[in-house]
């Protein structure tokens, strides 16, 4: 199981990173380009605030699910940090499988959405581009999120140790 489980987070992880870079590197190209062409040449790229906000939502919704992998989401713990060994992991394990459920349930109607704004056929106002595409990334972040506190939930069911995210272990216990 475990080994399914690594090949799956490899190869969620490359997806994740090759998604953020490229939307980093996109945005930062962009907005020197259009900074240049505004100042230097007093024309500015007509496309470049939309070219941003498509890649900031990509960077977003999967940046969200690289930090559910890396175990660096936000996370409420002035009760769970009052608990005992034990019920830190009771807990830990409920609180996976629920944000899992979440996250799968989340995706589903962001699919919904993606598949609506196809219908419509709803273009972007520069670049007249279908949105559904820029939009289809929402989905794919919430089912990574999903898929990765899964596997912190398998984690937490089958080792002693009690883990934040697949491959993060929490590092403040008493046990």
């Amino acid at each position: 199981m475990n080994s399914i489980l690594n090949k799956i987070s490899d190869w969620t992880e490359q997806l994740e990173k090759l998604i953020i870079i490229v939307s980093i590197l996109a945005m930062m190209i962009n907005s020197t380009v259009n900074a240049i062409g505004r100042y230097a040449f007093n024309r500015s790229l007509f496309f470049s605030e939309e070219l941003n906000q498509f890649l900031i939502v990509s960077v977003t919704f999967v940046g969200f699910a690289y930090a559910v992998r890396k175990g660096r989401n936000i996370r409420m713990t002035a009760i769970y940090d009052m608990l005992n060994y034990r019920w830190k992991k009771v807990m830990m394990s409920i609180i996976s499988i629920l944000t899992a459920l979440l996250m799968f349930y989340l995706a589903y109607y962001s699919v919904i959405y993606v598949m609506e704004l196809k219908e419509i056929n709803r273009l972007s106002p520069a670049l007249q581009l279908p949105v559904f595409w820029i939009y289809a990334v929402i989905p794919v972040g919430f089912a990574i999120a999903g898929i990765q506190y899964i596997s912190g939930f398998v984690m937490n069911v089958t080792h002693r140790e009690i883990y934040v995210s697949f491959s993060k272990i929490e590092s403040n216990t008493d046990g």
